[in-house]
């Protein structure tokens, strides 16, 4: 079933509508890691302030530079981790987008869809987006205990959320979010399974910025093929 859902979003790949979403997506994160970065530097240049007094050396006017310029250092290492998470809660602001059009080519029968209201969307997006930005933060810490378990690690947390979210939102469209968080607990390990198998690609460059579309395509098939079941 789930590789079932997979090749057909496969096929439908080259859609516009999956492009515009893909070029949305990427220019909100990179905008919100810059504007998280510039957020950061400022607030380091209003704790710290132009001159400091350093124990044993005195007055310094040069640590809120080197402190912001180690920031952008902190802030790329951590954008290994985080952008990709980022990247799929963004995505999932315009996953209706990507839905429809999913449901247009595959299951025109449909009647409308309930459209979920702009700011609704907006709010969900930020919760999952710093449930998803915690649980990674906090992952770093499993990485540096258990190194040799990264991957399955990062594959594993990320499966669970991603499949959790990605399928309550394809199915809220069609039978609003409480029945569609039942249908989700009756499946949850068919899609914990399919939310891994998202997951794993994340972890390879390039692929991974694709990865979040084709996502939200499948987890749209897998809703209507549980909901026949």
């Amino acid at each position: 079933m789930i590789f079932d859902a997979f090749f057909k979003t496969l096929g439908q790949s080259g859609d516009p509508r999956f492009r515009r979403v893909l070029f949305k997506g990427l220019g909100l994160t990179i905008g919100l890691l810059v504007a998280a970065y510039a957020g950061f530097v400022v607030l380091i240049q209003w704790l710290v302030g132009p001159d400091a007094t350093l124990p044993l050396v005195g007055q310094v006017t040069w640590l809120d530079d080197l402190l912001s310029v180690g920031s952008l250092f902190v802030m790329l290492l951590l954008s290994v981790f985080l952008m990709v998470p980022v990247a799929s809660a963004i995505t999932s602001l315009f996953l209706e987008d990507v839905a429809q059009a999913v449901e247009d080519k595959h299951y025109p029968a449909l009647p409308p869809a309930a459209r979920v209201p702009f700011w609704d969307g907006v709010k969900d997006t930020v919760n999952f987006l710093g449930l998803l930005i915690a649980a990674n933060l906090l992952a770093i810490v499993l990485y540096l205990l258990f190194p040799p378990a990264m991957l399955f690690i990062f594959w594993g947390l990320n499966g669970f959320l991603l499949g959790r979210e990605y399928f309550t939102l394809a199915a809220a469209r069609r039978i609003g979010t409480a029945e569609a968080k039942k249908l989700r607990r009756r499946h949850a390990g068919t899609i914990w399974v399919a939310g891994t198998l998202m997951a794993m690609p994340l972890s390879v460059p390039l692929l991974n910025l694709i990865i979040p579309i084709l996502g939200a395509a499948t987890f749209t098939h897998l809703y209507h093929a549980l909901s026949r079941q």
